[in-house]
């Protein structure tokens, strides 16, 4: 370890074997190796005592912290922590002789990452990105979690500011790459799309010439980025002809067939959640599949059991209302996904929209939030329901284009919220619940439960 990251021991030469590395102290289990990162609010050199009373096996910290000078003992001496964790992820990347598979895009990526996992899992001992850690500091932690004996590994590589892609490539080194989709995600970060188009293209330019990109052929952004792939490119589809192209069924969401190309065989499936943008991110994993000798079978049982990481098109009953928490994030691609597949949700009553505003589009800004608002003026709801100074702005566009026929509530909190669906949802109703990560807007369904326990 001290070899891999440029460290010195103290004392020299300690035995230590470290079963996991963590930087959490509060979820530290016995053995780990412990690495101090210096975060925006909080120092992880202030818990250096903590790490050893939970029986971490060492800690990686700065030379020049004063934990450097703590009795606790042994200690990995380093320039920068950060740093530190990067180089033993992308050193240790050099022992494992699993394939790697590198998962980005503006939206689906934790969806694609996991199904692939799921149906990769059905012939061989996989390895995942924990959740979705998939940052500089999430993607080093979920590759060391991988095994010597893994087959596979899957992880997901994130990014909202430019030049973010290329360390993580260099760290996961993968021999395939799946990019889901591009769009004005963190585009305050970037001048335009087509700046986050080449930034996603990092995921396919780091590839070995003998590797594979997997892409979309409905991708807007598709001759851009099958441009950066030095390899072999496969495709998916629903609206284009693709090499493995998707069909839905119209008459029943979930419900889709696949036409492999270069075999001429049809599949069917059924996937747990609706959607066509679920589709899509099914196409890609399937694609994997197939690509890896997988039989149609395993395909069919690994994604007709998906289940969705947490706030991701959750379904939960309450008092015979069904809520939908997908709240985890929002951006207007997924917005609109999730609109499409919440009108095709089959309900007994009404849908009701929770909404919050999204976040990181810098200029943007208005012109998303009206424009969202136009499409939901669109749908049949039975009442439009937003919180915060963001939301309002889509909350003010689609009341003016339904020529206020829509029901729109403008809440300043999800107390607020909570409150206009404790009085106007009814049994055999839905509702949807989504913002952008900082909006937490699943608050809503947290304070709504509350009220109706204290009723009953």
């Amino acid at each position: 370890m001290a070899s891999w990251c440029g460290g010195t021991w103290k004392p020299p030469s300690p035995t230590v074997s470290a079963n996991g590395v963590s930087t959490d102290t509060r979820s530290i289990q016995p053995g780990n190796l412990y690495v101090a990162l210096r975060g925006p609010r909080c120092d992880g050199h202030d818990f250096i005592a903590d790490a050893f009373a939970r029986h971490a096996a060492a800690a990686v910290v700065e030379r020049s912290s004063a934990a450097a000078e703590a009795p606790h003992s042994p200690l990995l001496l380093v320039d920068d922590t950060l740093k530190a964790l990067r180089d033993l992820a992308a050193h240790y990347r050099h022992t494992l002789s699993g394939e790697i598979l590198a998962v980005t895009g503006s939206v689906g990526k934790t969806t694609v990452k996991e199904m692939i996992a799921d149906v990769l899992a059905t012939s061989a001992s996989t390895a995942r990105t924990r959740g979705n850690w998939n940052n500089e500091i999430g993607l080093p932690l979920s590759l060391i979690t991988m095994e010597a004996g893994d087959v596979y590994g899957v992880f997901e590589l994130g990014m909202n500011h430019p030049g973010e892609l290329a360390p993580l490539c260099k760290i996961a080194r993968p021999a395939w790459g799946i990019i889901t989709n591009v769009g004005p995600v963190h585009i305050e970060f970037f001048d335009s799309v087509q700046s986050i188009a080449k930034e996603k293209a990092t995921v396919f330019r780091c590839l070995p010439k003998d590797g594979t990109a997997i892409l979309s052929r409905d991708e807007a952004m598709f001759d851009l980025l099958v441009e950066e792939a030095p390899c072999r490119v496969v495709t998916t589809g629903i609206r284009r002809d693709a090499d493995f192209q998707g069909l839905l069924d119209k008459e029943r969401p979930g419900h889709f067939a696949v036409i492999e190309r270069a075999t001429g065989e049809r599949a069917e499936f059924q996937l747990p959640l609706p959607g066509e943008h679920v589709v899509a991110n099914a196409l890609l994993a399937i694609a994997v599949g197939r690509l890896h000798g997988l039989p149609w079978d395993n395909l069919k049982a690994a994604l007709g059991q998906y289940k969705p990481p947490p706030m991701r098109w959750n379904r939960t009953d309450l008092g015979g209302v069904v809520v939908i928490n997908d709240a985890y994030n929002a951006n207007p691609m997924s917005m609109k996904s999730a609109l499409s597949a919440f009108g095709q949700t089959p309900v007994k009553g009404r849908r009701w929209l929770v909404l919050g505003g999204m976040r990181e589009l810098g200029e943007a800004e208005r012109r998303e939030h009206e424009a969202l608002g136009v499409e939901i003026a669109r749908g049949k709801w039975a009442g439009l329901v937003t919180i915060g100074p963001l939301a309002v702005m889509m909350a003010d566009a689609a009341a003016a284009a339904s020529g206020r026929s829509l029901k729109v509530f403008r809440c300043d909190d999800h107390a607020g919220a909570a409150a206009v669906l404790a009085q106007g949802v009814k049994a055999g109703d839905a509702v949807l619940l989504k913002g952008s990560r900082g909006e937490q807007v699943e608050k809503v369904l947290d304070i709504w439960k509350k009220s109706t326990d204290a009723k009953a």
